[in-house]
Parts: structure tokens; sequence; C-alpha cells
């Protein structure tokens, strides 16, 4: 890349991905003193991608996440170095449990168990969640030998071979689609959960491993014995700060919202890509960082390499639904003493997930009110993406009923939708991103970021975005070794 005049870098996608990757260009851009032009295209009104806050009646809705998990450094790193670390919360200390639902009521999930299996036994085996066949299954899991076979495999067969069918329908399901809104038959293990591979590497076991960490909290991943509900975090006035902080920051930044990219062209001489927008004319590039789904990415790269476009196609989106539902605090009967719960597909309700919002952080509803927000679609679950807002009112206020006891009518509700939001990581995801990686180094000047690729979660995001950003600046000598950001 030519730096004895401006140069110009063109990041597609104005997400928390694409914000954080302007940001980390400016912070080095400064740091080098660089001669470099940003321009940030974004092909919705407004910034954030799926992160966005809503405020209506003294109550807080977060359309999108609602948290992000502190024990990925990415996301807090970067709220320190925007200032925002004094607006960071953790969740309610009070109320750190969850429930799975059960032939439609809420059972707790049992102290010290870790998603898929146990880490002490007593709660286990008193939980009412398993039966007692089940939860011989479960056990056997100390006896099993290692899997010979080092391929990638979804996370069903895993589960189903560790620890059984009852594990994987009441427990790894129910808590895998909350997570991923997936489907665990599809679902690469090495991509979501490299590291329950990894105990039956080492340990042989899942049990031995999770008890072992809880014997040895010094261990790596000392955090594994039980549910991490206090590794979550947010911010006081809602997940959208971020986004709005970036935003505010890169005032040297050239924002267009509203304008879509139609076209991707190697570019002639001086610049390596043209940018082509809806807008018209053609924007010159000399590098480019695509900051969206990875098949929107591998359709406007089709003309360029249509290997790694198809490469990028192969990563499937699925649609995401969110309703918030704000009652008053009598009219929900229900102690809600906990985050909320999710649904096993064995069930055959219409919800995934419910989170008692008003109840996870603080300040998400006025005094004597409730904001619950639940959770559907998904791999699972697409037909409910079809259904219009009065019909999914009508279905979450059905389930509702069931199993909370709620009649009363809400004060409100607010339906967000998401559609084609999520990736879906299927096996052989890990053996597709290496892939991807391969054939973008045969192309300087690009880089890709989103949650298309290591990680869906806001500080995977963050992390993908300042990664591209670091990629594309290696064009740039003199502000190589670039300054470390854990």
């Amino acid at each position: 890349m030519n730096v004895s005049i401006s140069s110009r870098i063109v990041i597609v996608g104005g997400g928390v991905a694409g914000l954080a990757a302007a940001n980390r260009l400016v912070e080095e851009r400064a740091r080098g003193e660089l001669p470099l032009e940003i321009i940030l295209l974004e092909a919705e009104p407004r910034l954030g991608g799926v992160i966005r806050t809503v405020r209506r009646d003294g109550f807080l809705i977060e359309s999108g996440p609602d948290s992000f998990i502190t024990e990925k450094p990415w996301a807090i790193d970067l709220c320190r170095r925007l200032g925002l670390e004094g607006e960071l919360i953790g969740t309610n200390e009070a109320c750190r449990r969850s429930f799975i639902i059960r032939g439609g009521r809420l059972m707790p999930v049992p102290e010290a168990f870790y998603l898929l299996a146990p880490a002490r036994l007593g709660p286990f085996l008193s939980t009412p969640i398993f039966s007692w066949p089940g939860k011989f299954r479960m056990m056997l899991d100390l006896f099993l030998p290692r899997r010979k076979v080092d391929a990638d495999e979804s996370l069903a067969s895993f589960v189903r071979r560790r620890l059984g069918k009852e594990a994987l329908e009441r427990m790894a399901q129910p808590m895998v689609a909350g997570i991923y809104t997936a489907d665990p038959e599809r679902l690469s293990l090495r991509a979501t959960f490299p590291r329950f591979h990894e105990m039956e590497r080492v340990h042989g076991s899942m049990i031995r491993a999770l008890r072992a960490r809880v014997r040895n909290p010094s261990a790596r991943g000392q955090e594994a014995s039980g549910p991490r509900y206090g590794l979550f975090a947010t911010l006081r006035s809602g997940m959208q700060t971020i986004p709005d902080t970036l935003s505010a920051r890169l005032t040297d930044v050239t924002i267009r919202t509203g304008v879509r990219v139609s076209e991707l062209r190697p570019g002639g001489t001086g610049s390596r890509w043209l940018v082509r927008t809806t807008a018209g004319g053609e924007i010159p590039a000399d590098a480019l960082c695509l900051a969206i789904p990875a098949d929107r990415a591998g359709a406007l790269l089709n003309g360029t390499d249509p290997i790694l476009a198809q490469a990028l196609g192969r990563i499937p989106y699925a649609s995401t639904i969110t309703l918030h539902a704000a009652y008053r605090r009598e009219d929900v009967p229900h102690p809600l003493t906990g985050f909320g719960f999710v649904v096993p597909a064995v069930e055959n309700r219409d919800i995934l997930a419910c989170t008692f919002a008003s109840v996870k952080f603080p300040g998400r509803a006025p005094d004597g009110t409730v904001l619950l927000r639940a959770f559907l679609g998904g791999a699972t679950r697409p037909d409910l993406a079809q259904r219009d807002d009065a019909e999914l009112e009508a279905a979450v206020h059905r389930e509702l009923c069931v199993l909370l006891g709620i009649e009363a009518e809400p004060l409100f509700v607010e339906i967000h939708r998401h559609p084609q939001s999520m990736a879906q990581y299927l096996v052989g995801h890990p053996d597709r991103v290496r892939e991807i990686t391969a054939r973008v180094l045969a192309h300087p000047g690009l880089a890709l970021a989103g949650n298309g690729y290591e990680g869906i979660g806001v500080p995977d995001c963050i992390h993908s975005g300042e990664r591209a950003a670091e990629e594309l600046l290696r064009d740039f000598p003199q502000v190589l070794p670039l300054q470390e950001h854990s």
C-alpha cells in the first residue's frame, strides 16, 4: 500500500464489528501518524447492528444482546478505552440461577451444573429435571472410553455419546438454543464448545473434568464448575452505549448510513478495490474490511473469487425474534427468583427461552413492574419468524399464562425481529474458517469481520473487527509492531 499520499480503507458494515474496526484504525492512525482516510458504509439508517436499546415508559429494553461475558476480554477492554468502565454493571447477585421447563413447570438448574454435566453429584441426584434412568446413564460418563477419532462432531452426537439422550433433550439442547439458537444435531462441537472436547481428551470424562475443576479453583477454566452468571456484564444505560460511544468518537471517520454496497471489483491504477453502492458512483479503496454476514460478503466477492464466495456462502444464518412484555408486579404470580428459563424442544412450546430482564440487571423497569423478554425462532423454529406480530404476541401470552401463571394483559409489548442474524456453526465449521482465511490471504487489502467466523458474542465481534483492522494495517510498516490490546 502506498503511504506517500493518503490511503483509504473502506469498512462495509456498521455493527459493533465494523465500528470496532474503525476505532482500532483511528487508534493506530494517531499512534503512527498515518496518512489514512477511513470510510464506513452501513446499509441501515442506524449504526450498531443488532445492538439496540429502547426506552419506553421508564423501561429499558434490549432489542438484541443484553450483556456480554467478561471472561473474553475484548468487550470490557474496549469499554475501558472508551471511558465506560464506570458504566459497567453485573448481574443481580441475589438471583443468580435459572430454570428449565419440565412438564410445564419451572425447575431450577442444579447447583454446579455446567451446561451438559454436573460438577457436584448431590444437587444433580436430587433434581427432578432428569429421571433416575437418565441420571444413571449420565453417570456412565465416568466409565466410558475416550473417543479415538479426532474429527469434529455435532454437539448432539457428543452429548448422546457421553451422557445419553435425556441429557441432550432436557439440558444441553435448551441451554445451547438459548446461546446459539441452533440445532445441536448440526452444531459443531469444535467451533462452539472446544472446552468439552478438551475435557474428554484430557480427563476421559466430562463429570471427572468438572469435578477436578471444583477441587482445584486455580486450574484453567475455574469458573466452569457451574453457571457463570457472575461473568456477565452490561452497561447501566444499555448495550447501545457501546456503539453510540464508538460512533461519537469517530469524528474524523466518514460514516455513511443508508448506503448499501452493491458490487466490489478489483481496482485499477492507484487502488486495489472499487466499491460500488446503491447511491451511485464508485469509491476507490486501498483496503477493504467486510464486517457483514458471511453470506453477504460472499455475494459481494463472487465476481472476484468464486471459491471464497462459495466458502462464505456455506455459513448459514438463522432469524430470531425478541418479544418484551411489561407487567405490573402484582399481575405476575411467579416469584421470579432467577434470571429466566429455557424450554426444551421436547416440551413442544412456542418460545425458546424467557429472561426476567428486570431481575437480571438493575434499572430495567420502574418500581412495582416487571419486564420479561421472550425468545422465538432460531434454527429449530424458523416457522415462527413467518408469523405476524399479533400471532406472536398471542402465542407468548399463552405460554406465559401456563408457565408463569400470568393472566393479566401486559402494560405493553415490544417485538423486535432480527432476520438472518445468528451465524450457525455447523459441523466442520473450523475447517471452513481455515479455508476462508487461506483464500483471503490471497487478496492483499481484504479482511473479514463479524459473527460468522470465530464467535457470535459481542466480545468476539469486537475482537474480529479489531483483528481485521490490524491485518490491514500490516501494510503500513511504520506502525509495526502494533500496540497490544489484550
